[in-house]
């Protein structure tokens, strides 16, 4: 499987400078030219700066940033669609920058797949043979072809419908089929790019719904481009922000949401609903000596909302956190735990002690 001969993908000092002479101007970029400066002075723009980034094997990357951030920028360095102007791309070890145009062309047939925000379907082919277009091109037989395409159509949802044209459906449906052809391949590294901005908002969701259920299953390494914040939470094991062609941020959903790094991340995550961010771990009391446990027990990688929910409709006025394992590790209130959903004013991510005695 993808998971056990996988290792990942390390991106180091990644600059991209798009202009006729950008290798000239890679030292001065280094040494703090703005891109406004390249653009005024040299025509050049900047599209990435010193980019630093560790995806772990199976993990779902989330690239963030508004329009003109970088961010797509970045994530066609991966399959080198864009060549660095420097820097290393490291895919299971091996530097994308360095490879051969036959090693690069094998690289992307069997070790990236690539799901686009404009669905990027033939029209002139079914469902059915639009899934198979990569395998085509690997060069796996016909047969094999259709038996591996027709179980992800119906894994996506698609069932009944691999005889359809994409003229024929829905832009969710369209899109399932670009994931479809996608998992096909059976590539390791799995790029989406805005991959589901085109989609509306309930249709964005179950298209989010059906990637966590999957990844569950497959563990692919997925690179998720997104400028939405909600999609990004929901879907990142890590979250990187970029504005500019850098990196302001990087982290967990907790991370960000909890101690945003500037003003511009803060503005960023002032609207998100915390309690379905938010960990219990994160908020509650650590156990003391003699603590006395309650029977309502509740995971610690649970979230704020869930415990709420919890507490609600017990009688108890607290829950002791426990361990993956089932070991009581904390202890946490309603009142703590609704705290945590209004606000926080603290470094540490606790909730406010103000608004803990207004309550």
């Amino acid at each position: 499987m993808a998971e056990a001969r996988f290792g990942g993908i390390k991106i180091r000092h990644l600059y991209k400078i798009f202009g006729s002479q950008a290798a000239a101007h890679v030292d001065a970029v280094k040494k703090g030219m703005s891109k406004t400066e390249l653009n005024r002075l040299h025509g050049h723009v900047l599209g990435l700066r010193d980019i630093n980034i560790e995806i772990p094997s199976g993990c779902i990357q989330v690239i963030m940033g508004l329009s003109g951030s970088g961010k797509s920028t970045l994530i066609r360095h991966i399959n080198r669609l864009i060549d660095p102007t420097a820097g290393e791309v490291l895919v299971d070890g091996v530097d994308v920058v360095k490879m051969s145009e036959i090693e690069l062309r094998d690289f992307r047939r069997h070790q990236t797949a690539m799901v686009f925000q404009k669905f990027a379907l033939l029209p002139h082919r079914n469902v059915l043979d639009n899934t198979m277009f990569g395998l085509e091109v690997q060069g796996v037989e016909k047969t094999k072809a259709r038996d591996i395409a027709m179980r992800w159509i119906e894994r996506v949802g698609l069932k009944g419908f691999d005889e359809k044209y994409p003229n024929q459906l829905s832009g969710g449906m369209q899109q399932r089929v670009g994931l479809a052809r996608a998992l096909s391949n059976d590539a390791p590294v799995l790029l989406m790019d805005e991959a589901y901005s085109a989609l509306d908002p309930l249709i964005r969701t179950d298209m989010q719904t059906v990637l966590l259920d999957i990844q569950s299953e497959i563990k692919k390494t997925i690179v998720f481009i997104t400028h939405d914040l909600d999609e990004a939470l929901r879907l990142g094991d890590q979250i990187a922000i970029l504005r500019d062609g850098e990196v302001i941020q990087q982290g967990t959903s907790q991370d960000i949401v909890l101690r945003p790094a500037d003003d511009y991340v803060a503005n960023f995550v002032k609207e998100v609903n915390r309690g379905r961010v938010v960990q219990v771990e994160a908020v509650m009391q650590p156990l003391t000596t003699g603590y006395a446990s309650s029977g309502l027990t509740i995971a610690a990688s649970s979230t704020v909302e869930e415990a709420v929910r919890q507490l609600s409709k017990a009688e108890d006025s607290e829950v002791t956190v426990v361990s993956p394992s089932g070991q009581p590790v904390g202890v946490v209130t309603f009142r703590q735990l609704a705290c945590s959903m209004v606000n926080s004013d603290s470094e540490d991510g606790k909730p406010s002690p103000n608004l803990v005695a207004a309550l």
